[in-house]
């Protein structure tokens, strides 16, 4: 008989918003979804305490602790975090909210998380996450190729993709033009990584799929994919 699965406290660091629910190892929720805005320049002093709050507004009992943070994370320990606050290079995330919360705490980078709950395990599958700024993870048969941080690299105009396609650009130049050039990113990425599907996901690609505009092998995630893929790194 195989064991049951683990209640997780899930949680979704965003630039904007911090989400969390309970949700079991294999993905199964077992709550409703609890949202708390993050600290604009969050530092680790600053999330915290939102972090706390949010467990405490679920309310429920839970075995243990994954989040997925929107930066570069190794070990459990964050290396960067280009839409937060200071503070955040070598601080050990996973170890400190273990003590927050009381119990063993696992963290990876939110859009390595976010595959977790989507990819289907075949072929080259890569997770582009449109949001505050633009988070990708890529996989292949299922393996993850952790921390990849596409949306650095450079698109267009002497700019990087997150800089040329995250919310300050989308709330600038307005949806048309925004989803104009998404689509240009997207070709772009079929070329240099010979993707079989890519997955869109984070609160700005509904944008595109109300328009009817997602080209071949391209397919928008719901937002929980988050919070879910958190769960799963206790799978």
């Amino acid at each position: 008989m195989s064991p049951s699965p683990l209640q997780v406290l899930a949680i979704d660091i965003g630039g904007s918003k911090s989400k969390a629910a309970i949700v079991d190892s294999n993905g199964t929720w077992h709550s409703e979804r609890e949202r708390l805005p993050t600290p604009k320049l969050a530092t680790p002093k600053d999330l915290l305490p939102v972090l706390r709050e949010l467990g405490a507004l679920l309310d429920m009992p839970f075995a243990r602790v994954g989040v997925g943070f929107p930066g570069v994370v190794r070990d459990g320990v964050t290396l960067n975090a280009p839409n937060l606050g200071k503070g955040w290079k070598g601080y050990p995330l996973a170890d400190r909210l273990e003590k927050l919360f009381g119990t063993p705490c696992r963290a990876n980078n939110d859009a390595d998380v976010q595959g977790l709950a989507v990819i289907e395990g075949q072929g080259t599958e890569l997770v582009l996450t449109l949001g505050t700024g633009i988070g990708s993870a890529l996989f292949r048969d299922g393996v993850l190729l952790p921390n990849t941080e596409l949306g650095h690299l450079p698109f267009k105009k002497g700019q990087s993709f997150e800089k040329r396609l995250g919310e300050a650009a989308l709330l600038a130049r307005g949806k048309d033009d925004w989803c104009a050039e998404i689509l240009e990113a997207i070709e772009l990425l079929r070329e240099g990584t010979a993707f079989d599907q890519l997955y869109l996901g984070g609160g700005n690609a509904r944008i595109l799929e109300k328009r009817d505009q997602l080209p071949p092998g391209v397919r928008c995630v719901r937002n929980r994919a988050g919070i879910t893929g958190a769960a799963r790194l206790w799978a």
